[in-house]
């Protein structure tokens, strides 16, 4: 009973391993973890399938092992976070600010269908069959193929549409101002 009282104030916020050690070791599991995710195809589409829940559960389970190596302070699990977020801000941040950098982050889109054709060697990139590629053109209004000028997969996953009938509305700097700027 005695021991529910008890609290060890050095194990809760006194890192058992080198805050510098802890640092690397975050930096380096985050940067591997997003270069894999970043060469994996983007196969959902948009969404979070069960084989992309299992690889997040199953990559967090090995990062926290070689992040941390069993780390027990509230400190060095805030030190994890913080370098987390930090490379995650920097990578964010770079690829605002240098156009070229953002490719990296950020694939650009990829063509999936020009005139009415499938691009077949996209698809078979992306692990995307027809039938799928059909069902997302469905669930935007679109029936036929035909009826479809550009289709992309978006850095997200996501499928935009370009349609056959579709108007291009370019914006002007005079449409783009206010009525306060042109008096």
């Amino acid at each position: 009973m005695e021991k529910w009282l008890v609290i060890n104030w050095h194990a809760i916020f006194v890192p058992s391993m080198s805050v510098l050690e802890l640092i690397i070791r975050g930096s380096l599991v985050y940067l591997a973890l997003f270069l894999v995710l970043r060469w994996l195809p983007s196969r959902q589409m948009g969404t979070l399938g069960i084989t992309d829940l299992l690889v997040v559960v199953l990559f967090a389970e090995a990062a926290q092992n070689a992040m941390a190596s069993n780390y027990t302070s509230i400190t060095e699990g805030a030190i994890l976070v913080g370098t987390v977020i930090f490379w995650s801000y920097l990578l964010n941040w770079l690829g605002y600010k240098l156009p070229q950098f953002q490719r990296l982050l950020n694939p650009p889109p990829l063509l999936l269908v020009k005139n009415g054709k499938m691009i077949h060697r996209h698809l078979e990139r992306e692990l995307i069959t027809e039938d799928e590629l059909m069902s997302k053109l469905r669930q935007q209004s679109i029936e036929y193929l035909e009826d479809v000028k550009l289709a992309f997969m978006e850095a997200d996953g996501s499928i935009s549409v370009i349609t056959s009938d579709s108007k291009t509305n370019l914006i002007t700097p005079e449409k783009n101002k206010s009525k306060s700027d042109l008096s």
